[in-house]
């Protein structure tokens, strides 16, 4: 069993991640989060809030999941959004076509459907399911379409991002903003991919969530106001130039802006952010690094791409978050379809004069010969050069015909004018954030088994015969002979463990019962998400809270009762102190989140 499969295995039993529709045989890529895996997921995101909303300022909306066709002809995603599909013959098994061939080529992705046929015809590459030959590759459009409306309705899809609604919504934020570059906007929520061939857990899913940022910024100053806070900031780059020789490599994010591996200051910036997100949920900063995009593969409107990737012990390396900067092509393309500029207008610390060539079209000569058609000519016009409006006959399209405009119709000139600003298209940086992926890697960088006695051996705890024997009381009736010494631990970090503090009456009496109660309320109080649990030897109840990564359990005996003190019992080490009730909700939250050294909390006694 490798650790996917452990992992996969705790978080069912745990109430982490079950199958969707289990009841009716399940069906793939899609999972139900448990009661602690909803808990670990939603303490994610509002750590993703804290960064992004509180820290950065920039302020979160909420649109629907559904959206008309316009957006997606505007955004490309109906005319582009596909992954190559093949279908074996014999069992109808669907399979990414890019998928199949990868072991026996790289840049797999970069082929067409038709290159991808050829390729596994070529190798001779047959179905893993039944060993059945594959037909040909082709084009398969991964949104969900749906009506919206009665009858035949009006076409729509189930969104495949949340970045959309943000680029829609751009006026409204622009204005709430009062046109102030840069300003941003964030959006978590579920987003709808229709998965080929969905076999990795939560790392390919056909309902998801992200957590993605759009910030808008001014094309000609891509600095960062606070690019020093990560300048100094050393990350794991695996630069375009790196790929070729197959290492990466530690740099600083002013070393890597200067000598332009990153493409700018806001980029840096928001890539070191990133890894600062990342390493406070749990990820492993040994098991991280940032690749940025090969040429082939960089999407033709960016200048600059880089994902963050985890690394995996049976994908490898997993994609869970890309920072982008998507210059002004979405900003362009839903000005295009919708007919409605996009732009921010700047003004200048001083007006300048400048020359320019203005068109000035006589709509009391247009209006009677287009009527209609009237506006849309003159903005036409607007757009030629001085040679093309110099002829007699001046031509135009407008909605595919071409109109013929005599020269009389329209005037230009250069003149001189005095402005005191201009109308800007701003460029998008875009975090975007695979919430699912980076769970995923979560509970694996945070999933470990010990030998208890050699642990606390090491630890100076106490002798590792008496922790044996401690566990040994600990263990449910029929456990296998020979796993008394190993623990089952998840190392969460405090930002988002499902169960921060569990609070264990040593036996189930009123007598222990009621003050572990009040404790609790009191850590209520103080927004502490605890757990009581009074079921089986109080060693076993260590044991289950290791495995759900809580990290301090509170353990009321009879000591208690004669002193007003409680054992605290701290996960990683398994140390354990003496402290007084007295406050104990203030010593946790310390603990927790003001990163208070655990022996400094009470009287150790185990040592």
């Amino acid at each position: 069993m490798d650790k996917y499969e452990k992992v996969f295995e705790l978080a069912k039993r745990r109430g982490f991640l079950w199958n969707s529709f289990e009841l009716y045989g399940g069906s793939r890529g899609f999972y139900d989060y448990g009661p602690l895996g909803s808990t670990l997921k939603r303490r994610i995101e509002q750590t993703w809030r804290e960064f992004y909303v509180i820290q950065e300022g920039f302020m979160e909306i909420e649109c629907p999941t559904i959206g008309i066709e316009e957006v997606f002809i505007a955004s490309g995603h109906v005319g582009g959004f596909s992954d190559p599909l093949c279908e074996c013959v014999n069992c109808k098994e669907a399979f990414r076509a890019d998928h199949l061939v990868q072991n026996v080529m790289e840049a797999a992705g970069t082929l067409s459907a038709e290159e991808l046929t050829r390729v596994i015809k070529e190798n001779e590459i047959r179905c893993p399911e039944c060993g059945g030959e594959f037909g040909d590759a082709y084009e398969f459009n991964l949104m969900f379409k749906t009506t919206i409306g009665p009858g035949t309705g009006r076409q729509g899809y189930l969104r495949p991002e949340t970045a959309q609604g943000m680029f829609v919504d751009f006026q409204r934020l622009s204005r709430f903003y009062r046109d102030k570059l840069p300003f941003g906007a964030v959006q978590i929520g579920k987003s709808y991919r229709n998965e080929i061939a969905p076999r990795q857990g939560v790392i390919r899913l056909r309902e998801f969530t992200q957590a993605e940022c759009e910030i808008f910024v001014d094309p000609r100053n891509k600095k960062h106001p606070n690019f020093e806070r990560f300048a100094d900031k050393e990350l794991v780059l695996y630069s375009q130039k790196a790929q070729e020789k197959g290492e990466s490599f530690r740099m600083t994010v002013r070393e890597a802006v200067k000598a332009g591996v990153i493409a700018h200051e806001v980029l840096g910036y928001n890539i070191a952010l990133t890894n600062e997100f990342l390493t406070k949920v749990g990820i492993d900063p040994a098991k991280l690094r940032f690749r940025q995009h090969l040429t082939d593969e960089m999407a033709h409107y960016a200048i600059d791409c880089w994902d963050a990737e985890i690394e995996t012990e049976r994908f490898g390396w997993v994609e869970i978050v890309g920072i982008a900067d998507r210059t002004d092509y979405d900003l362009k393309a839903h000005a295009r379809v919708s007919k409605t500029e996009l732009y921010v207008y700047v003004e200048y610390d001083e007006p300048k004069m400048v020359t320019r060539f203005v068109v000035k079209p006589n709509m009391g000569k247009l209006g009677p010969v287009f009527k209609g058609k009237a506006k849309a000519v003159a903005d036409a016009l607007k757009q030629l050069s001085e040679e093309e409006l110099s002829k007699d006959e001046i031509k135009v399209t407008v909605e595919g015909e071409e109109l013929t405009v005599g020269s009389d119709a329209v005037d230009f000139a250069e003149e001189t004018v005095k402005i005191s600003g201009e109308n800007v298209i701003p460029h998008v940086i875009e975090p975007s954030y695979g919430i699912d992926r980076i769970f995923y890697g979560i509970m694996e960088h945070a999933y470990d088994e010990e030998n208890v006695a050699q642990k606390v051996a090491e630890s100076g705890l106490k002798g590792a015969e008496e922790a044996e024997k401690e566990f040994e009381a600990g263990k449910d009736e029929g456990e296998a002979e020979g796993e008394e010494e190993a623990r089952l631990v998840m190392h969460f970090t405090s930002a988002v463990a499902p169960v921060q503090v569990a609070v264990l009456p040593l036996l189930t009496r009123k007598e222990l019962a009621d003050p572990a109660k009040d404790i609790i309320a009191k850590l209520r109080e103080k927004t502490l998400l605890v757990n009581y649990d009074d079921s089986g030897t109080i060693g076993r109840r260590y044991r289950r809270n290791d495995e759900i990564g809580t990290p301090y359990c509170v353990t009321v005996d009879y000591d208690t009762l004669k002193d007003g003190t409680v054992t605290i019992r701290d996960r990683d080490s398994m140390r354990q102190i003496r402290a007084p009730i007295q406050g104990i909700e203030n010593t946790l939250y310390e603990l927790i989140y003001r990163g208070r050294a655990f022996e400094s909390a009470g009287k150790t006694f185990n040592f």
